[in-house]
């Protein structure tokens, strides 16, 4: 609580300074015939600023994702979003002129800047929210890649099978053929002569007598041997490929092929799930998330994109135009908000008329003969047509208090 009582003169001089300063701008606005209400302009361009940061965070993002660490180009790729954020922000202003100007041509040229304006607002929202749905529709595709994959790994197992199958088949057929054609050679092979030996005589060069033993093997012994080793080798080589067909036949299950498309529709589900434009696409259409096609996600994905950035487009822009309030012309301003009914001219005359006489009855001097009051006389034309409310001025002039014409007096009598 104050201590001391409150100022009286200070106070009445602060009433009166701020009645004359809302006079004042009263009037200002009377004078231009507009009056702009700053409140709401101040959010249209609280709008405008936060469209514009979100927009170049986003161009930024966008940058540093796509450029792939080459700086220059990531620099190159905010060039374009600067500019559309210098256009972004003459919407408000725009908006504004397209309500105060007074030349039809400028309005029109007003109109079109908005709509300009507009369009890029449209497309840098529209990105935004592209991007807001893009790491889903990534997750899903990808989801659904590996599902294709996995049933179309399904839908040749049986295929792939029988092929392993055969090669299985075929290797275990050269094996057998490679085992006979080498019991074949080792049976020829046994069954051939031993190796003669036999001793040699003779007489060398120096008319030495020497005697050596001389060993003579079939002909046919080392053909055979040949096969032996060639049989050998190619068992090892087709033993090799037959582990490797049998390997790979092993890995080809068809339960593993169905529970490999379980686990990607399992997969493709739950990303579907966490797709919020698949949910709403999937309740829009009456069929499962899974069942969504590309194209009406993508159709979807429009309406979600391109109607928000439209809204946002517009939104700050409209609120601009209807945060002024136009007038048409300066008489037509009236602060009270009353008028005079055509109808009531003859009481207020006849109030105006015996108030004047009642006026100059107590202005008579004293001891002078009291004259009848007569009224001043009043003009024929305003007495007889009385369309208008009028007064009297003490000097006999007639004072119409309704200054408009004839025409627009008689047509606010038709219309009231």
């Amino acid at each position: 609580m104050r201590k001391t009582p409150p100022n009286r003169d200070v106070q009445r001089e602060a009433r009166e300074w701020r009645r004359e300063s809302e006079r004042w701008t009263q009037e200002r606005h009377i004078e231009k015939g507009y009056r702009i209400k700053w409140g709401y302009v101040s959010i249209a361009y609280l709008v405008e600023f936060m469209v514009i940061g979100a927009s170049l965070w986003g161009a930024w993002l966008f940058a540093g994702v796509y450029s792939d660490g080459d700086s220059q180009a990531f620099y190159f790729m905010l060039l374009a979003p600067l500019v559309y954020a210098a256009v972004e922000l003459c919407r408000v202003p725009l908006g504004i002129l397209a309500r105060t100007q007074r030349s039809y041509f400028i309005r029109m040229l007003a109109i079109v800047g908005i709509v300009f304006a507009a369009g890029v607002t449209t497309k840098s929202v529209s990105q935004l929210g592209e991007m807001m749905f893009h790491p889903r529709l990534m997750d899903a595709a990808k989801a659904k890649t590996a599902l294709k994959d996995a049933q179309a790994d399904r839908g040749t197992i049986d295929n792939r099978i029988a092929a392993a199958d055969a090669r299985v088949a075929q290797y275990t057929t050269e094996l057998d053929q490679i085992e006979k054609r080498a019991a074949e050679n080792a049976s020829q092979l046994a069954g051939l002569p031993a190796q003669r030996c036999e001793r040699v005589y003779g007489t060398n060069s120096k008319g030495q007598r020497y005697s050596n033993m001389k060993c003579v093997t079939d002909p046919r012994t080392a053909t055979l041997n040949a096969s032996v080793a060639k049989a050998g080798s190619d068992r090892g080589a087709v033993t090799k490929m037959l582990e490797e067909a049998r390997k790979a036949r092993a890995d080809l299950d068809r339960g593993a092929a169905e529970r490999k498309v379980a686990d990607a529709e399992q997969a493709y589900r739950n990303s579907v799930n966490r797709s919020q434009l698949h949910s709403f696409t999937a309740m829009v259409y009456g069929v499962d998330p899974i069942d969504v096609s590309e194209a009406q996600v993508h159709a979807f994905l429009r309406i979600f994109v391109f109607v928000p950035a439209l809204c946002a487009a517009f939104a700050s822009t409209i609120l601009a135009l209807c945060a002024v309030s136009v007038r048409k012309t300066f008489m037509d301003e009236d602060d009270l908000g009353a008028t005079v009914d055509p109808a009531a001219t003859p009481y207020m005359l006849d109030s105006i008329t015996d108030a004047l006489r009642q006026e100059m009855a107590l202005s008579q001097p004293r001891g002078v003969p009291d004259e009848p009051a007569v009224a001043p006389p009043v003009p024929a034309t305003a007495a007889a047509t009385a369309t208008a409310p009028v007064t009297v001025a003490p000097g006999g002039a007639v004072i119409p208090i309704d200054r408009r014409g004839p025409a627009q007096a008689a047509s606010a009598g038709g219309g009231a």
